[in-house]
């Protein structure tokens, strides 16, 4: 069995580490770089770097931002947000990234992820999803762009399953009705879109407390994301990861 991960997630937008609810009402957490080395330091499997509102200001990613987090930062680094075309996957792998994400380009260009997969293999494709429940469905989540701003007509366990044929390499699925609440991430939507698929599923969107991490690892996560409560230091990574070891879930200590 494979290793959780437990990755902190970096939310930039004007060059600065922020946090919201349920992808509104920002506040600031600090210096990317600054964070990304705490991290670093820390014990962190993995970094997300999302610029979360390049895709709807259409501007490209900062990517001095990204070329100082990978100089001094030596952990995987996914990088999203503003990702537009395959040129932009090239210069952000590049730059340093290990991952590129990819949500709103992929959507309204699904031969994005196909081609991208193929020139740079798919190990280092990362399809985010976010995904909103149904009102009154309770097994029916919609997909959503433009970093939460625009609903589309994907269902997300069709879009999960047609992003792994066209050679996706890992799903980060965050939940928008859990995302910052700190209630727990949504185990329904982790479960299917995780029966639904045969590759890594990122769980992100809701995490509050210790339990809230064993039961998305329980509900097939095979990471786990967090942001504000590692970026205001309410947990550290080295509490979660004793914390899924005595739990008997696989991590790196």
């Amino acid at each position: 069995m494979l290793a959780i991960r437990v990755i902190p997630c970096l939310d930039v937008d004007s060059g600065r580490v922020v946090k919201g609810t349920r992808f509104l009402n920002l506040c600031d957490a600090g210096d990317p770089v600054e964070v990304a080395k705490r991290y670093n330091v820390e014990g962190a499997d993995e970094l997300v770097f999302l610029d979360i509102t390049a895709s709807a200001h259409k501007r490209p990613i900062m990517l001095d931002v990204v070329r100082k987090t990978a100089e001094q930062v030596f952990i995987p680094l996914t990088v999203g947000g503003g990702v537009r075309t395959i040129d932009d996957i090239r210069v952000l792998l590049k730059a340093g990234a290990d991952k590129v994400s990819v949500n709103t380009a992929a959507v309204l260009n699904p031969g994005l992820i196909k081609t991208s997969s193929r020139r740079f293999g798919s190990q280092c494709i990362v399809v985010a999803i976010d995904a909103k429940r149904v009102k009154g469905k309770n097994n029916k989540w919609k997909v959503y762009t433009h970093g939460g701003r625009k609903e589309t007509k994907l269902d997300a366990l069709q879009w999960a399953k047609k992003a792994e044929k066209l050679g996706a390499g890992e799903i980060l699925l965050t939940s928008m009705d859990c995302d910052g609440v700190k209630n727990g991430y949504d185990e329904k939507l982790l479960s299917a879109v995780g029966k639904a698929v045969n590759i890594p599923v990122i769980a992100s969107g809701g995490a509050g407390k210790l339990e809230h991490f064993y039961g998305a690892c329980k509900a097939g996560a095979s990471a786990v994301l967090a942001a504000s409560l590692f970026h205001f230091k309410e947990l550290t990574i080295k509490q979660v990861k004793k914390y899924l070891n005595k739990k008997r879930v696989s991590v790196r200590l």
